[in-house]
């Protein structure tokens, strides 16, 4: 049996000498973001979801570099040799696929699918990006006050909701890009179906996060902190930017990434039905609609179909890890 540690000074030293001869570190304390960096950072699966976001991101700049700032990105560039004139498909093994082109190239046109994917990049993140921030603008902000001030203006707002829950998006969708013209708001070409499609998504999107947002305010309200605020004779306004907005932080940052693959699943679907980006735009939903005239050859869809796939599925195990280490009442 071991002996216990002697203390320098023996029994009868000071409490100065006893804390000297002790050797302790200090205990340091840590905030809520270092707490949830700590537990984000033993979740595997979702630091291995935020690199290939990371990783989707550098792509995306690159490829809207190349393709609309310097102009030395292609994708619409024609490979006809490599097309069999009687059948129409690629020569070659599974499409095409060799050193010049890794992924294959397209049926009766021969564009390359890697440089086609690779130019679709930027288009799907950048709409859902942008679709996202509307939606987290509009629904924060609607949610907080209808949250906070609760009566008519809480009950006007919950029904405002409701319509908007209630709305057939993707008829709406449908119906309002066929008829927008080619030039309108100052906007032509691309850049107008692009703003058109975040404004589209986003706009009748924040429902959902309002909801979240308007629950979690409801809850924050009759806390000590927000009695105290008012107390010392601080604003509404105050109250609600000082105060309410940066506890709701942690939710609204959580459902803002779970919100950007559905988001880009639904930018899919619409340049998939045609009224997306038009052609000959690279998209990965128009690359999609494409492939279904030619269900023979799998490889045509079976790329950007995997783009898409692994996109939303970063994002989603991203956002799950998140939300796991900003929940306080997690283990």
């Amino acid at each position: 049996m071991t002996a216990p540690p002697q203390v320098p000074g023996g029994i009868d030293a000071q409490p100065e000498a006893i804390v000297a001869g002790i050797e302790a570190k200090a205990i340091q304390g840590r905030s809520l973001r270092q707490i949830a960096w700590i537990r984000l950072k033993r979740d595997k699966v979702a630091l291995a979801g935020g690199a290939i976001i990371v990783l989707l991101i550098l792509i995306a700049i690159s490829a809207l570099l190349l393709d609309r700032v310097f102009g030395v990105l292609n994708p619409n560039a024609f490979h006809q040799e490599l097309i069999d004139t009687e059948t129409l498909a690629p020569k070659g093994f599974f499409g095409g696929m060799s050193g010049e082109h890794p992924l294959g190239v397209e049926p009766v046109n021969g564009r390359d699918l890697l440089v086609r994917v690779y130019a679709g990049s930027w288009i799907s993140l950048l709409v859902a990006s942008g679709a996202t921030l509307l939606s987290v603008l509009i629904g924060t902000t609607l949610g907080i006050i209808a949250g906070y001030f609760g009566g008519w203006i809480d009950a006007l707002i919950a029904r405002l909701m409701d319509i908007f829950l209630a709305f057939p998006l993707l008829v709406f969708a449908i119906a309002l890009a066929g008829v927008i013209p080619d030039t309108a708001f100052g906007l032509s070409g691309d850049t107008l179906r692009i703003a058109l499609l975040i404004f589209i998504i986003g706009f009748f999107n924040w429902p959902y996060i309002g909801r979240i947002v308007r629950g979690q305010t409801i809850s924050l309200r009759e806390r000590e902190f927000v009695d105290a605020a008012r107390s010392l004779g601080a604003r509404s306004s105050w109250v609600l930017m000082r105060e309410l907005l940066p506890n709701l932080a942690a939710p609204i940052l959580v459902y803002a990434t779970l919100l950007i693959p559905t988001n880009i699943l639904f930018e899919a679907a619409l340049s998939f039905l045609g009224v997306g980006i038009r052609p000959p735009t690279a998209t990965w939903g128009g690359m999609l609609a494409d492939a279904v005239k030619f269900y023979t050859l799998p490889h045509f869809m079976l790329w950007p179909g995997l783009a898409i796939f692994i996109t939303v599925l970063a994002f989603n195990l991203f956002g799950d890890g998140l939300r796991d280490a900003l929940d306080p009442r997690g283990r």
